[in-house]
């Protein structure tokens, strides 16, 4: 099966972005200028949570980012894509969906993001 140019940068894009979801318990993609991203981190911030953010906004290849995050998030903008131990949990939606159910804590602790 051939490729085309534009669907291989999307492949490594993508593989770019789940490698760099990986690389920490919590990592969010959002955007400097995001109030929804910053709920998020301040959610995590009180929650003593240490996370990785990834602004899209100063990143030279976040419009790339960005449009491989519309297609796993189902929305766009996708910002903030939420990731608990390398997994998609979505968007401030589901994240305080989580939070208010009482399952946040739990992938936390589970991803190594919480210690007690």
């Amino acid at each position: 099966m051939a490729y085309s140019c534009h669907q291989f940068a999307r492949s490594a894009m993508a593989d770019r972005v789940t490698n760099l979801a990986s690389q920490r318990a919590v990592v969010i993609f959002g955007a400097s200028n995001c109030c929804m991203c910053h709920a998020v981190n301040t959610l995590f911030t009180e929650l003593g949570v240490s996370w990785t953010v990834h602004e899209l906004d100063k990143d030279p290849r976040g419009k790339d980012v960005e449009r491989v995050l519309v297609g796993m998030v189902g929305r766009n903008p996708p910002a903030p894509a939420v990731f608990i131990g390398g997994r998609l949990v979505g968007t401030t939606d589901q994240v305080m969906m989580l939070h208010v159910g009482g399952q946040l804590v739990l992938l936390l602790r589970q991803a190594g993001a919480l210690w007690l």
